[in-house]
């Protein structure tokens, strides 16, 4: 027992680096992931204290614990079931393909990332880019809202800086839990996006397992009570206007809910810009009618730089004012209780006519609906005068436009829209270049036609997904 044994280096160096490993993983790592863990839970409590709805227990299981929760559902297990079976697969090969699902979709929602980083990245780029208003905001009805009931935020989709918005101006209420598509699932911006608590969806998936694990992901989050925000429209709007909800992720949630439990309230959100920073994009998209837009992200870094490096030298400003209104909130269960003959396609319909109700105004939709009205190459001063026509046909809303309308402020956007090439200057007359620009912005207030007096606004059409 006392012998001396003589090794290769390399072999003790080897037995030194397993045993390494070994005390690291049984004894130090351990140690260390309770310690974080505890000092995060501390912070959650923190947090709790000064939002209106508090973060779930749920957001913060560890992320196989979920995945584990979500491909073990009953619903899942069938799924499985039939894929196997249709595909003439093993069983375990397709519970493996379900499991990979839930690594997809699933977050790993961290306390620290969304307030620690998000909260104040999208605070510092929202001010940074637009002057931000919170056009209009029911605090009462929010804060009458069923501490058990889960709240999920409805919103038009006009700006992929809809995500940075929503985020700065929801960030006293809760943390919210996103559902973005595949332009997020990119190394290393999706790490971050799934710490902010997002779950990803694949937009134009139609596998029955992949939905089914969707739909078990969404309910148990809604269940648990997880503040979610959601785009139905399931892409930007190419010609301006508020488009068609799917009712995918609305059908998930409501297909979750029981009449005897909580309730699920919908906030609808109207966003809106004075510009779009994509516009260009989206209307050769809508030209085109293609799917994809041609833009890429070499294209996006350039942009980026130019224009920083235009700001820095004092030769751009901000894009302009960026406005969102809180609509009322929807009850589902109010929505059950009136007799609903199709209870998602209602919900839809009740949530996005708000959302077109509340649309904002803005100087730029403005300046283009009063082009249009004018149907001539026009002044400043015949601008303004349609402008403040249609401004005073609003002012006893809540959307009614917040900005200085005055013509030296019309003047100086119209300045900014003939830099972008967007309107025309021949001496003192003024008039769009591209129609379909102009329509792209007079489409957002779309919604108030009839109180502008340029007709109404089509219905809504629901496109089922």
């Amino acid at each position: 027992m006392t012998d001396t044994i003589s090794l290769p280096l390399w072999l003790f160096v080897l037995i030194l680096l397993f045993a390494a490993v070994t005390a690291l993983t049984h004894f130090l790592f351990p140690s260390v992931r309770w310690f974080f863990r505890r000092r995060a839970e501390r912070v959650v409590a923190e947090l709790n204290k000064r939002l209106e709805r508090p973060i779930q227990p749920f957001k913060l299981l560890r992320r196989q614990d979920m995945i584990q929760r979500v491909i073990y559902d009953p619903d899942v297990v069938r799924a499985v079931g039939e894929y196997a079976k249709h595909h003439k697969v093993r069983e375990d090969v397709a519970f493996e393909k379900a499991r990979d699902y839930a690594r997809e979709i699933v977050p790993s929602f961290s306390a620290t990332a969304y307030y620690g980083i998000a909260i104040r990245l999208a605070r510092w780029i929202a001010t940074g880019l637009f002057h931000v208003r919170l056009h209009h905001v029911d605090d009462a009805a929010l804060k009458a809202i069923d501490p058990e009931a889960t709240v999920v935020f409805v919103m038009n989709h006009r700006s992929n800086f809809d995500y940075v918005l929503v985020t700065y101006l929801a960030a006293d209420r809760s943390a919210l839990s996103y559902a973005v598509g595949e332009w997020a699932r990119v190394w290393p911006m999706s790490r971050l996006i799934r710490a902010m608590g997002a779950y990803f969806i694949r937009r134009r998936s139609r596998g029955a397992l992949y939905r089914r694990v969707l739909a078990s992901y969404v309910q148990k989050a809604t269940e648990a009570g997880v503040t979610q925000a959601v785009f139905p429209e399931g892409a930007l709007s190419r010609n301006g206007r508020v488009g068609d909800p799917k009712l995918g992720i609305l059908s998930y949630i409501v297909g979750g809910w029981r009449p005897d439990g909580p309730d699920v309230v919908f906030v609808p959100v109207s966003l809106n810009y004075d510009r779009v920073v994509e516009d260009r994009i989206l209307v050769e998209a809508s030209r085109t009618g293609q799917r994809k837009f041609r833009a890429t992200i070499p294209e996006g870094l350039q942009f980026s730089l130019r224009y920083v490096w235009r700001r820095i030298r004092g030769r751009v400003g901000r894009f302009g004012a960026a406005s969102v209104v809180f609509g009322h909130p929807v009850s589902l269960k109010n929505i059950a209780e009136n007799g609903a003959d199709d209870l998602v396609r209602d919900l839809a319909t009740t949530i996005f006519d708000d959302i077109r109700a509340n649309m904002p105004v803005m100087t730029v939709p403005l300046i283009f609906a009063a082009m249009s009205a004018l149907g001539r190459p026009a002044t400043v001063d015949e601008i303004a005068s349609k402008v403040d026509e249609f401004a005073t046909s609003l002012s006893d809303s809540d959307v009614a436009p917040k900005s200085d309308l005055s013509p030296v402020a019309l003047a100086a956007s119209l300045k900014v829209l003939v830099l972008r090439r967007f309107v025309a200057a021949e001496g003192e007359m003024f008039s769009a270049i591209d129609p379909d620009i102009a329509d792209y912005y007079a489409n957002s207030i779309s919604g108030h036609y009839g109180a502008l007096g340029l007709g109404v606004a089509g219905s809504i059409e629901i496109e089922k997904s």
